[in-house]
């Protein structure tokens, strides 16, 4: 076969959808499954599922922005879509359409002399989309092509521009070439960078019009993935039903038939738990609704399984802060020493989730040898007001810093309100504490609609809390970059710097992080950017955040998800596994 050969560059984006979808029968070229093998002898198996979100369609995800970010949508994904490789619940990378994970040992992942660096994967030939056709090289080129394209508003991950070029020699072999070392480079094909695309469905609406191909029925009610589970039916804003995937490359699924509740609200999703829903997916409870109903949950034999759930931040803002104090690193320090993080965390976490000095959690392996680099700021409101007063304001009799105009000090805080619990809980505490020591604030919980403004998102006046997940992989620490910064050249879309800080030393040491491949050299490095952003207060964190998994008494084989390593995973990395009790 010739050569085919493309520049890639990311489909993170474009990739992040799986739920919206109506039923879809399988295809007429399809082969018909005649094996047994797992299927249970009393009837089909089923269980009943709930994610806390009600995803209208799988194109929402495309946008890049925060209203994107629907809980339990991730563990979706993993049912019914699949990458090459895919990692467990420790973190570990397990192949799952290739037949192996590249690495050194292998021969798979090579080091070149003149500093660049190549990687290949060989798809599994037993490989298959829902409709039976076979999953090619062809899948993952079309990816590129459509990430390629600027038209269509899809925002770049920077990782592609490590990569020279993706050749596929064949149907089954890709090889990757890059331009210098990445250490994540064996999860390029994956949820967190390029799942591939069905040529065979796609590529003539792209074709025809590419103005509505990111609208066609594909991204809603007719999504055909790889995974383990294909979609037997979909109500909007009420529940999806999963069908087991025979033709799954690494075998039938043990349950038959998943169905899947999307429940918005919390409490709702609470009291499905005892009428019927027997597993939450993708952190479907917080943590202060475990804690609720604990007692009563183990009493009836089900059992919780807790992963590091991130972290909850507060970005200040560095570019037309408002007001212009914001940038002072004396203010953002106060204003840190202001709050006391261990009672949100009490108050929060029941205790459990910590202070969040870095972005580094405590559960991650590294932090044991970078927590030393760590710059704290404990609990000291009379500092705090001590180093606002040395900013150039000055306390009154009624307690209100003023400027030597007279104008009150005041700052606004946003948050966002959809879906999260926890965001204007953390958001009022915040402000408190700043108003004790004498700061106006003003709070403003964002909708879902202004939420999906791009631009007003980016451009929040003085400081935004977010929840988000913590992590020392490439995706984590990246988004500290100044190049993922939302400005007006890239349409406001945003990696995860949203403080939106920018600074050539920071970026020196990330650089550097993400293309140093021997352990103790890189942890090294990652002690540097977490004293640097900690000496700097270029992202302020609270606490740290626990994300329980409701598991039923039936089910076995289900595990925590996992956000600490090079690449996240949900309870649906093994749903294959799981199974009933007898």
């Amino acid at each position: 076969m010739a050569l085919r050969q493309l520049t890639c560059i990311s489909w993170l984006a474009v990739i992040m959808v799986v739920v919206a979808c109506a039923g879809i029968e399988p295809s007429a070229n399809a082969p018909a499954s005649t094996s047994t093998e797992g299927v249970s002898q009393r009837g089909p198996e089923r269980i009943m599922a709930a994610i806390r979100g009600a995803p209208r369609a799988f194109s929402q995800l495309k946008d890049g922005t925060p209203s994107a970010s629907i809980t339990g949508l991730r563990g979706l994904q993993e049912l019914v879509h699949a990458g090459l490789v895919h990692a467990d619940n420790r973190g570990n990378l397990h192949p799952q359409l290739a037949e192996a994970v590249p690495s050194i040992e292998s021969g798979l992942w090579k080091l070149l002399p003149d500093g660049r660096m190549e990687t290949t994967w060989r798809i599994n030939r037993a490989a298959r989309w829902h409709d039976g056709a076979p999953l090619t090289t062809d899948d993952l080129l079309f990816a590129t092509t459509i990430e390629q394209d600027r038209d269509l508003g899809i925002p770049r991950n920077p990782v592609f521009d490590l990569i020279e070029s993706v050749e596929a020699p064949d149907l089954q072999t890709i090889i990757v070439k890059w331009k210098q070392p990445y250490i994540e480079a064996d999860t390029l094909f994956t949820y967190e960078v390029a799942l591939p695309l069905p040529r065979h469905l796609l590529e003539s609406a792209y074709a025809g019009d590419k103005a509505s191909f990111l609208g066609i029925p594909y991204w809603s009610n007719e999504f055909v993935g790889a995974g383990p589970y294909k979609i037997r039916e979909w109500v909007a804003e009420s529940h999806v039903v999963l069908q087991s995937n025979e033709l799954y490359v690494l075998g039938r699924p043990r349950i038959d038939e998943i169905e899947v509740r999307l429940i918005p609200d919390p409490n709702t999703l609470l009291a499905n738990l005892f009428a019927g829903v027997e597993l939450t997916v993708d952190s479907g409870l917080s943590l202060e609704q475990w804690l609720q109903i604990q007692h009563e949950w183990t009493a009836r034999g089900g059992t919780v399984a807790h992963r590091a759930g991130g972290w909850i931040r507060v970005a200040p803002q560095f570019i037309n802060a408002n007001p212009p104090v914001v940038t002072d690193l004396r203010f953002r320090r106060a204003v840190l020493h202001a709050i006391d993080r261990g009672e949100i965390g009490a108050t929060l976490m029941g205790g459990l989730g910590g202070v969040a000095h870095s972005f580094v959690n405590p559960s991650t392996p590294e932090f044991e040898e970078i927590q030393g680099s760590i710059v704290r700021y404990d609990y000291d409101p009379r500092r705090a007001v001590q180093m606002i007063e040395e900013v150039g304001y000055r306390r009154g009799s009624d307690g209100a810093f003023r400027d030597t105009a007279g104008e009150r000090l005041s700052v606004e805080i946003r948050a966002l309100d959809m879906d999260n619990p926890v965001h204007p809980k953390a958001l009022a505490i915040v402000a408190d504490y700043w108003q004790q020591v004498g700061i106006a604030v003003e709070q403003v919980l964002v909708g879902r609609q202004r939420a999906g403004d791009a631009e007003y998102s980016a451009t929040f006046p003085a400081f935004n809390l977010h929840h988000h997940a913590p992590n020392v992989a490439t995706r984590g620490v990246i988004a500290f970059h100044g190049a993922s910064a939302p400005l007006p050249e890239n349409r406001f879309v945003t990696r995860g710097n949203a403080a939106r800080y920018m600074n050539a030393e920071l970026d020196a040491l990330i650089d550097r992080y993400i293309t140093t491949i021997a352990r103790p050299e890189r942890v090294q490095l990652l002690g540097g950017i977490v004293h640097h952003m900690t000496d700097q207060v270029a992202i302020m964190g609270i606490v740290y955040s626990l994300a329980p998994t409701m598991i039923g008494s039936r089910l076995q084989n289900v595990t925590a998800s996992n956000a600490s390593g090079s690449m996240r995973t949900t309870e649906g990395w093994n749903a294959h596994e799981w199974e009933l009790r007898s």
